[in-house]
């Protein structure tokens, strides 16, 4: 039987062509964007955010673009700054990044701040106007509806609450020490045990839109 790193190895894999395309396609689209708006940044859980849908319905008048990449982590963002960041040369940047790093076998915070540390000096260095909000990650719910399948065995391994609130602490100080804003997006998505409702989540980690717009509504103020 593979162990948990053995499938996590193998949903990589798979999912590697889907991130070249979804590069790609942020390739083309960065072409005719228009500078000097908001970016929405990071992994899945950025790149599944229906913003644009949820600004149009909440009568939000702004231009927000996403690059989110479902599946990367810090190191694969810091590959990909030109695609995920530069070429739309926003004027506000909203970051949600590293939760994919919370779920190596090898997570140790100290590595992901680092990494962090290293994407907020990119963009300051090459975009020193932009202010920078970085996004608290999202709780977990490791209880419901959870999927019926190998790989789902260790999702909860390292990616737990606990990580995540220590996680989001030092992101906090990161911001902190780095002039950047730190937006607690959580407000309203936990239930009484601090997991993520049941009725926000599709299988613990992502959610549907009834969750973003709890999220929305928390940083709507930034945008």
């Amino acid at each position: 039987m593979a162990d948990r790193q053995e499938i996590m190895e193998m949903m990589r894999a798979r999912g590697a062509q889907e991130q070249q395309d979804r590069l790609q396609r942020y390739r083309v689209l960065n072409e005719k964007v228009r500078k000097g708006e908001i970016l929405f940044t990071g992994s899945s859980l950025m790149e599944q955010f229906p913003i644009d849908e949820l600004r149009m319905t909440e009568g939000i008048d702004a231009v927000i673009y996403n690059r989110g990449v479902g599946g990367f982590t810090t190191e694969d963002m810091l590959r990909h700054m030109e695609e995920m960041v530069f070429a739309t040369e926003p004027r506000k940047i909203f970051i949600n990044i590293g939760t994919n790093d919370i779920s190596r076998t090898d997570y140790r915070v100290e590595k992901l701040m680092e990494n962090y540390g290293k994407i907020i000096a990119m963009i300051q260095r090459r975009l020193p106007e932009a202010e920078i909000y970085m996004m608290a990650y999202y709780p977990v719910n490791e209880v419901d509806k959870l999927p019926d399948a190998e790989w789902a065995k260790g999702m909860f391994a390292t990616r737990t609450n606990e990580n995540i609130r220590m996680a989001n602490e030092a992101v906090e100080r990161l911001a902190g020490e780095t002039g950047c804003h730190y937006i607690d997006v959580n407000d309203g998505l936990t239930d009484e045990n601090g997991r993520l409702k049941k009725e926000y989540t599709i299988e613990g980690i992502h959610m549907y839109a009834n969750g973003y717009r709890v999220v929305l509504e928390n940083l709507r103020k930034y945008l």
